[in-house]
């Protein structure tokens, strides 16, 4: 969608007639809606700037020129587009404008640079990179420019900065991206202008920009050869049973929905180990073969940072993105605008989206809204905050309400956990969270340790770690996680005085924490290791889950203040007290058993609470003593444990 277009002699004559503000903002207001002041001063001042630059009798005046272009199926928007031919090819000029004048270089992170925004001075990523990530899904993503071979130039202009000697925005380390998308600053007007008539020797009466606009979206040949090549023989991504059963029922209803007009919804329960997330990238990775719009969809984003970096290849970033997007990227959406949409941890979806959750009305029916074929994959028992509302009867109630055919399907537990249900009906059992026949059993064997000093816990997590990089340490959110920026050498968030034991919590690589080589040294929470899973998981249960007279207790108070997981709990234990307690319970319950069903070969537990250990280890003996002396059958006598000691 674009909001201005004009030939370059109509914008020359709306900059000079002082009307081409209010030109945009008629334009963006009835197609896009309101903006902010901030927004429209920025269009004053870069537009003067645009003004000069193609001042130019060189530049044709029939070249076309568009000014906020929506580029399809993101919120992103491109600054400035210039149409033209240059002699052989049709070719678009792309051009991020920046009102910045101060720039620092940031080392360790690819193409990321620190400016002042919002009286603060902040991590954003690098023009260059801005400007060719936004060409690049353009050519990933629009037919017309995939068909009709249209050359898409990228390049920055920041018309308020000074460059410098020994400049930190050129600076070698941004090399790769200011040689895709090269950088202009104040006083650099005549070097933009010949990198514009270098592409811009003919006009095209905004034909090609007419081209754009109605280009279908559909992924590229490249994009789609190169996720092939990425997935085939990784083992991490093969599936098996079930998984394939519902694989093929999955592309079956992506057919039928896309050939019809009835949508189509598919509904997969499965526990920890059923190995949903698998079954998800593979369905992503086949239907984008398939010339389909598909993305895969969490509301948490640790699972989207990882699989998308594991599919990544020799991909830069924007690339693979794209296809991993938030649950708060369709509240404004058309109905059925993307053929598919894959939901991971669907339990995790939430009513509202936005960061003060004042938009959108519902995140499951925006999905179903937003496509043809909506996949959700659910484990209603990982429900870890209040905000998270997912579960099948919501999504059958907004599956109804838009006429679409509903499939159903369930998981059985096939690699978390030794291949066992047993480990997680006996864990569910032993956190009081249901009674189950586990009681005693967790069928195959799965290495279950109680340690009562953290150090030997973290030791044994650590050599697990050499391995192959697939351990992880993570911890109940009992501990404050302060968000200024400080060593993780020097200082620790998780503290146990009566070992001396201190640990931080991962302090700048959330997103990518489960897979970082030196994340081993940091403790992850709920919220960085939900959706994913390792061989060896080390868990730190804090004073929110206690054994007290012979039961397992929660305590919703010891949670840290800036845990979010309970966040409007003061106000429901108020309004509605017996219903607070009751929720706040099974939030702290559920944590406890997301976190402690990560490993697929083992679980190591430390407790600040020493009766909660006690009891964890006389659970653990009865079931030793049942597989020494039953050997699977019936238990006959009923072994009593002493859970003071």
């Amino acid at each position: 969608m674009i909001v201005y277009e004009a030939s370059k002699e109509e914008f020359l004559t709306h900059v000079d007639k002082d009307e081409l503000v209010s030109h945009i903002l008629d334009q963006f207001e009835l197609k896009l809606g309101r903006t902010s002041e901030s927004e429209i001063r920025s269009w004053d001042n870069s537009m003067l700037h645009m003004y000069r630059v193609l001042n130019d009798q060189s530049i044709p005046n029939d070249a076309g020129v568009a000014i906020e272009f929506k580029i399809p199926y993101t919120s992103k928007r491109v600054d400035f587009l210039l149409s033209g031919h240059d002699g052989d090819n049709d070719s678009v000029v792309i051009v991020e404008l920046k009102q910045w004048s101060e720039v620092e270089k940031v080392e360790g992170k690819e193409a990321i640079v620190k400016t002042a925004i919002n009286r603060g001075f902040r991590e954003v990523t690098h023009p260059s990179y801005q400007a060719w990530s936004y060409a690049v899904l353009i050519e990933d993503y629009n037919e017309n420019v995939q068909d009709q071979y249209i050359q898409l130039k990228p390049c920055s202009y920041l018309h308020n900065y000074r460059k410098q000697q020994d400049d930190p925005l050129t600076d070698d380390y941004y090399e790769y991206y200011l040689n895709l998308a090269p950088v202009y600053a104040k006083g650099d007007v005549e070097k933009l202008r010949n990198f514009i008539k270098k592409y811009i020797k003919h006009g095209d009466n905004k034909e090609i920009l007419y081209q754009i606009e109605q280009g279908k979206i559909r992924p590229s040949k490249s994009l789609q050869d190169s996720l092939a090549s990425m997935l085939k023989g990784n083992q991490e991504f093969v599936m098996i049973d079930e998984q394939k059963v519902f694989y093929e029922t999955a592309l079956e209803l992506a057919e039928r929905a896309v050939k019809t007009d009835t949508k189509q919804v598919m509904i997969v329960e499965g526990g920890p180990g059923t190995g949903k997330s698998v079954l998800a990238i593979n369905l992503l990775v086949a239907l984008t073969n398939q010339s389909l719009t598909c993305q895969y969809v969490t509301k948490n984003s640790a699972p989207r940072s990882v699989y998308s970096t594991k599919l990544k290849g020799d991909f830069k970033k924007t690339r693979i993105d794209n296809l991993f997007k938030g649950s708060g990227s369709y509240t404004d959406t058309e109905e059925n605008e993307l053929d598919i949409l894959v939901v991971d941890e669907a339990h995790r979806l939430n009513e509202k989206s936005g960061m003060f959750q004042n938009m959108g009305e519902n995140q499951v029916k925006e999905v179903i809204h937003t496509a043809k074929l909506s996949v959700f994959f659910i484990d209603e028992n990982q429900r870890v905050t209040l905000k998270d509302v997912g579960n099948v009867d919501m999504i059958k109630k907004f599956a109804n309400e838009y006429g679409a055919e509903i499939t159903y399907g369930e998981l059985a537990s096939q690699f978390r956990c030794d291949g066992s249900d047993g480990y997680i009906a006996w864990l569910e059992d032993v956190l009081q969270i249901r009674e189950t026949a586990n009681a005693n059993d967790m069928g195959l064997d799965y290495n279950f340790k109680v340690f009562s000093d953290p150090h030997e816990m973290k030791r044994e997590i650590l050599e697990k770690n050499k391995i192959n990089n697939k351990s992880r340490i993570v911890s109940g959110y009992c501990w404050e996680w302060p968000k200024d920026n400080r060593s993780k050498s020097e200082y620790h968030d998780i503290r146990i005085e009566e070992y001396d034991f201190g640990m931080s919590w991962n302090l700048d690589n959330t997103s990518t924490w489960a897979i970082d080589e030196e994340s081993i040294h940091e403790a992850g929470c709920i919220h960085t290791c939900q959706g994913l899973e390792f061989d060896y998981v080390g868990v730190i249960i804090g004073d929110d889950l206690r054994f007290e007279n012979g039961e397992v207790i929660t305590d919703h108070t010891k949670r840290a203040k800036s845990d979010q997981s309970l966040r409007g709990i003061k106000k429901m234990l108020k309004e509605e007290p017996e219903k607070a307690e009751k929720v706040a319970d099974q939030i702290i319950r559920n944590t406890y058993r997301t976190l402690m069903t990560r490993g697929q070969k083992g679980c190591y537990v430390y407790c600040t609470d020493k009766l909660l250990e006690g009891y964890l280890k006389t659970r653990l003996n009865r079931v030793k003593y049942y597989k020494e002396v039953n050997h699977g059958d019936e238990l006959v006598a009923e072994e009593k444990g002493n859970y003071d000691s």
